[in-house]
């Protein structure tokens, strides 16, 4: 197991679409170690695959409620959506922004788990949130995405010094 590094904002490969899971194997259970082992180290609630410069359908998310076992979510595909809300959320690859997103608080999800078996699971709350979340991850979008135009303007202002500070810091 080994930490990996998270990429961020504006790195072309969080842009991606990751590609679908075909081998359940040992390379994709130390991905997914490695992912556990880089959400535990972020004190975060889940992760991506692309997030860490991996282009597999595969994310990881610590269930709320005091379950203390991430559950993994291979090809993860929401087969229905329920009650709708707005939801404060952050990110891993954007330190620093927060922002209000609309999301569904409700849904049914298909997927895959590290073995290659296949389940349904009603999520509900943050569980639904943080796998929606990071399911955009799978096909190029952050959540910045969601949000309206003037928010996006503040958020690319916000990119643009945060870079320029980095530059002057490097």
């Amino acid at each position: 197991m080994a930490r990996r590094k998270i990429l961020e904002y504006p790195h072309p490969r969080l842009r991606e679409q990751a590609l679908p899971v075909t081998r359940f194997d040992t390379d994709l259970g130390g991905l997914i170690d490695d992912m556990l082992e880089t959400l535990d180290a972020t004190d975060s609630l889940a992760l991506s695959a692309p997030q860490v410069d991996d282009g597999r359908a595969v994310l990881v998310i610590v269930p709320s409620g005091g379950a203390s076992v991430p559950r993994t979510y291979t090809n993860p595909e929401i087969l229905s959506r329920g009650a709708w809300g707005i939801v404060q959320e952050s990110c891993l690859s954007l330190p620093g922004l927060v922002a209000n997103v609309w999301r569904a608080t409700e849904i049914r999800v298909r997927a895959c788990d590290c073995n290659g078996a296949a389940f349904e699971i009603d999520l509900a709350g943050m569980d639904a949130v943080c796998l929606q979340h990071e399911m955009d991850h799978l096909v190029g979008k952050l959540f910045v995405d969601r949000l309206s135009v003037f928010s996006r303007l503040r958020f690319h202002a916000f990119a643009g010094r945060r870079a320029r500070r980095r530059q002057q810091a490097a």
